[in-house]
């Protein structure tokens, strides 16, 4: 059985990471003055309530991506719920799965930082590894799609978005990401979430058919 998942799961990786060459490639295809217009016009609407709600925003990935699926898992033990360790481990797969692609594409393309090519941006926080993709919009997009997948009502969805959306537009108007690194990483958090809960959902629903 680990042998049919693990050959399961390298082939969807395959086939995702494919599809990602072929995002990155219109991406490209769509130019780069669009991109960084796209992105001056963003960066260059400053004002002091939008600075320190990009900050908060940005600053809420990590603590979020550690601090939900932990509190899931303790609301589910509380409970008493079967299968307590199911949404978690669904929740911080799909989180795991979109870094490691994120962090290998930014490696592999090696775009640089929009506020080193272009110094008329200003820059509202740190921004060390490569541009693309961009790794908090790809941690966001699959923390919200995962939760939204996992509570489908409109009271989790709708804040899941917000925050999504709003985490990806920081990274835009902080002057550390093109709109088409944010882009590509909105598809990569949200490709990890499907691809993980699907996954987790035919290994367990065969282990369940074994057990029977």
């Amino acid at each position: 059985m680990i042998y049919i998942f693990n050959t399961a799961l390298k082939t969807a990786l395959n086939t995702y990471i494919f599809f990602i060459a072929c995002t990155i490639q219109a991406l490209t295809a769509v130019g780069q003055n669009l991109d960084i217009n796209t992105l001056r016009s963003i960066n260059r609407n400053e004002s002091v309530a939008m600075n320190y709600y990009t900050n908060v925003m940005a600053n809420s990935v990590t603590p979020m991506s550690i601090g939900l699926p932990l509190a899931i898992y303790g609301y589910h033990a509380i409970k008493n719920k079967k299968y307590i360790h199911q949404k978690s481990f669904v929740i911080g797969a799909s989180l795991i799965t979109a870094a490691g692609i994120s962090t290998t594409l930014k490696y592999t393309i090696n775009r640089t930082r929009p506020f080193i090519t272009y110094p008329d941006l200003v820059k509202r926080s740190t921004g060390g590894s490569p541009s693309f993709p961009s790794g908090h919009t790809s941690s966001a997009f699959s923390l919200a799609t995962s939760v939204a997948i996992q509570y489908p009502k409109w009271y989790v969805v709708v804040p899941s978005c917000i925050w999504a959306g709003s985490v990806a537009y920081s990274r835009m108007y902080q002057g550390v990401h093109y709109p088409s690194d944010v882009l590509a990483g909105a598809v990569i958090g949200s490709g990890s979430a499907v691809l993980c809960y699907y996954l987790n959902k035919k290994l367990f629903n065969h282990s369940k058919k074994i057990k029977s």
